[in-house]
């Protein structure tokens, strides 16, 4: 532990970045089809006095090579002073746009992600330095622990990895169920029956705009009807719907939906369609920065802003993006993708420092079957994860996992997320397309 008393923090003296790969089935979603493996990047701050802080943010060759080449401006630095590491990055590589996005699902820009995965990792020393919990250094709790969703996905059969469509048959429970195919509600069905009996979910996404509208609401209305009336429903489109075919829909789904997620792209047609119908608008797509807000404020683009702080710029950026929630009338949920438990800790972390959590939060975890922390999976009762008890983020790297997972990268082959390539396979002259239906 570092007891410098001289107002000077842990100086980060070296910094590891790890590419790993993770088994992922093969999902379905508005821009195609999930690879057999998601690439995720595991980010270790080292500091002069040895302690280690850790990070985990989406992976691709880009986002490696900016961590690459921030490292230099890392070393040496106070782990205390994030202003001045930001400063550092925003100098060197300028800033990101609402542009550098993009137009798939996933968000594509790099500096908040370098930025979320060097922020995450010095609170993590700075946790360990003072023996608190990174809840704590966001404020403190407000709940001992955080609800998350049962995420749902079409999908055709497969385990993912290098089973690809193939399937394991002496899969049981849930990791048998996650391999079935679901591309009608009553696949879905099942696969909502089969995660809410695993994990104890206490409210239920799908993703869609796999298939077309007519189906996927389908699918909403058998949820509904399995799960009854208690049963928070969302459903995310990802904003491949036609302002007409989002107004048609949405109105149908009135009566049985929590909220409703990217119907349409962009706050304008956002904006629009929320005058017209009566459920609260999600979104993780037209409203994703700070330079957007004033703009989504003016248009009434959306009701409910899910955060990532893999995307906001970091924890401490998504407790600040809390307060103009309030601020505006919105409220603050958070979104997901492919994530082992480095990531979920984080939002964990987060979760539990929000002033309010009025929906339970995204989580792809059920999907993953792999680890990269101690211990293995992170448990979740009745759909929650208690507050990890440890000083920083509470979890630890296991090696070996770590070196697993690696390899597992090298040899996938894989460099950058790229679903239409993946739906080719299934489909060659598939095209992704921004507005389908």
């Amino acid at each position: 532990m570092n007891n410098n008393l001289s107002g000077r923090g842990p100086i980060i003296k070296d910094m590891v970045i790890t590419p790993i790969a993770i088994k992922d089935p093969p999902l379905l979603n508005a821009a195609g089809l999930h690879a057999p493996y998601a690439l995720r990047t595991i980010v270790e701050l080292i500091t002069e006095d040895g302690i280690v802080g850790i990070s985990e943010i989406p992976g691709n060759d880009a986002i490696n090579d900016s961590l690459t080449e921030a490292a230099p401006l890392i070393i040496g630095k106070d782990v205390y002073q994030l202003n001045q590491l930001q400063a550092s990055i925003n100098s060197h590589f300028g800033t990101d746009t609402s542009r550098d996005r993009g137009d798939a699902p996933w968000d594509q820009r790099k500096l908040v992600h370098v930025f979320s995965a060097l922020e995450v990792a010095c609170l993590d020393i700075i946790g360990k330095v003072v023996n608190r919990p990174i809840v704590d250094l966001l404020g403190g709790k407000m709940r001992d622990a955080v609800p998350f969703a049962a995420y749902l996905f079409y999908k055709y059969e497969g385990a993912g990895g290098s089973l690809g469509f193939g399937t394991d048959e002496n899969a049981k429970g849930w990791a048998s169920a996650r391999q079935d195919a679901a591309i009608n509600p009553e696949g879905i069905v099942a696969q909502a029956q089969a995660m809410c009996k695993h994990y104890g979910f206490q409210s239920i996404k799908l993703k869609g705009g796999a298939f077309p509208p007519e189906e996927e609401v389908a699918a909403m209305f058998a949820l509904h009807e399995a799960f009854g009336g208690k049963m928070p429903l969302r459903f995310d489109p990802n904003a491949i719907w036609k302002p007409e075919t989002a107004l048609q829909y949405g109105k149908e789904m009135e009566p049985i939906l929590e909220y409703l997620e990217d119907p349409v792209r962009g706050q304008e047609e956002m904006a629009k369609l929320r005058k017209a119908i009566q459920t609260p608008l999600a979104t993780n797509m037209c409203t994703t920065s700070f330079e957007e807000i004033p703009a989504s404020v003016r248009l009434g683009a959306e009701d409910i802003i899910l955060s990532d702080h893999h995307f906001w710029g970091g924890l401490k950026a998504s407790m600040e993006l809390a307060k103009l929630c309030s601020t505006f009338g919105r409220k603050l949920s958070m979104h997901s993708n492919s994530h082992l438990g480095i990531s979920l800790a984080a939002m964990v972390h987060l979760g539990a420092a929000l002033p309010e959590v009025p929906y339970a939060l995204d989580t792809h975890y059920p999907w993953q079957s792999e680890e990269v922390i101690q211990g293995g999976s992170i448990p979740f009762v009745n759909g929650s994860v208690e507050v990890p008890k440890g000083a920083g983020l509470g979890v630890e790297l296991d090696r070996k996992a770590l070196e697993k997972l690696h390899q597992q990268y090298l040899q996938s082959g894989l460099t950058k997320r790229d679903d239409q390539i993946e739906m080719r396979k299934v489909h060659p002259d598939w095209t992704f397309q921004k507005v389908r239906w």
